[in-house]
């Protein structure tokens, strides 16, 4: 089978012929028709993130497609059924291997796209949103880097879980899918005063931050007694260092959320917050946003998009049909 492959730490993917893998105990095999790209993949390729897959490693973290064989002790999804699977590494390739557990079956009007662009994005805001910030009705709701992978899946289910949503992006263009996806306010991250900015909100609940940097600092001191910061990732690249002296006059709370960590020590978390997302999909409460789909021999360029902060939503792989 065909398979994108990184030979060495900070070079090019590149596509090669492998053997076709076999699912061994708890796990099943797909034929892969669609992989979705996150951040995590270019730190990846670079030695950069928290998991570090022995070489040479075949990159995609999602993944959607028909289940194809079962190993040892494996009872389902049935060979046939249309899934969607969050892999460590290996969804871009023409077959995968998936742990049974982390493998979904997906409604019938969802598109394999739409499946594989759903789970890391719109689990991770709603993990961190509902699990961790426990944001409520009515509560005043900051997104920054709004329109990304995650920033507009932190909108939409915001939205839908009855808060204000005040939305924080770079330029009309990328404010416009922020409103588009449910915000009530838009502001742009080139605002020359971004702390008057935020300030002018009237008072924050909560922090959804996936890019760290200065929005960081301002959106603390637009946050209300009580407000609650979630870390979600650093886009920007600067990691934002937290003056505890303004937690405590403010009795703010700030919290990490890596949502590949509970794979680890509460996977049920992650499953149950899948099935309630599901759930709304199969309402028509949630969409996927996609900007780009490009064929499988095009994950260069795929890859090229999100570096250079070109895409909006996420970028989908087309691998077969």
């Amino acid at each position: 089978m065909k398979s994108w492959r990184l030979d060495q730490l900070g070079g090019a993917f590149a596509l090669q012929e492998i053997d076709q893998p076999e699912p061994g105990p708890g796990a099943l095999r797909l034929r892969v028709a669609a992989a979705a790209l996150n951040f995590a993949d270019l730190l990846m390729r670079e030695g950069k993130y928290q998991e570090k897959p022995p070489l040479p490693y075949t990159p995609g973290m999602e993944v959607s497609g028909v289940v194809e064989a079962l190993g040892p002790g494996v009872s389902g999804p049935a060979p046939g059924t249309r899934v969607l699977a969050f892999l460590d590494h290996g969804a871009l390739a023409e077959a995968a291997i998936a742990p049974a557990n982390r493998v979904v079956a997906i409604p019938d009007a969802m598109r394999f796209a739409e499946a594989a662009a759903f789970p890391i994005a719109h689990g991770t805001s709603h993990l961190a949103l509902d699990h961790k910030a426990r944001l409520q009705p009515g509560e005043t709701l900051l997104v920054l880097g709004a329109s990304g992978g995650v920033g507009l899946t932190a909108v939409e289910i915001g939205k839908r879980m009855g808060a204000r949503v005040a939305a924080s992006a770079r330029g009309a263009d990328k404010l416009a899918i922020a409103r588009a996806a449910g915000a009530d306010e838009v502001i742009d991250s080139d605002a020359p005063d971004l702390k008057a900015a935020f300030k002018a909100l009237g008072g924050v609940d909560v922090v959804y931050d996936a890019v760290g940097g200065p929005g960081f600092d301002a959106a603390l001191s637009a946050c209300r007694p009580e407000g609650r910061l979630l870390a979600i990732g650093f886009a920007s690249g600067q990691v934002p260092q937290v003056a505890a002296n303004l937690l405590l006059v403010k009795n703010l709370s700030v919290m990490g959320l890596y949502w590949g960590g509970y794979l680890k020590f509460a996977p049920e978390v992650l499953t149950g917050s899948l099935a309630t997302l599901l759930g709304w999909y199969a309402e028509g409460g949630l969409r996927p946003h996609i900007s780009h789909t490009l064929p499988f021999d095009q994950l260069p360029q795929a890859l090229e998009l999100l570096s250079a902060r070109k895409s909006t939503g996420k970028i989908v792989i087309q691998v077969q049909d």
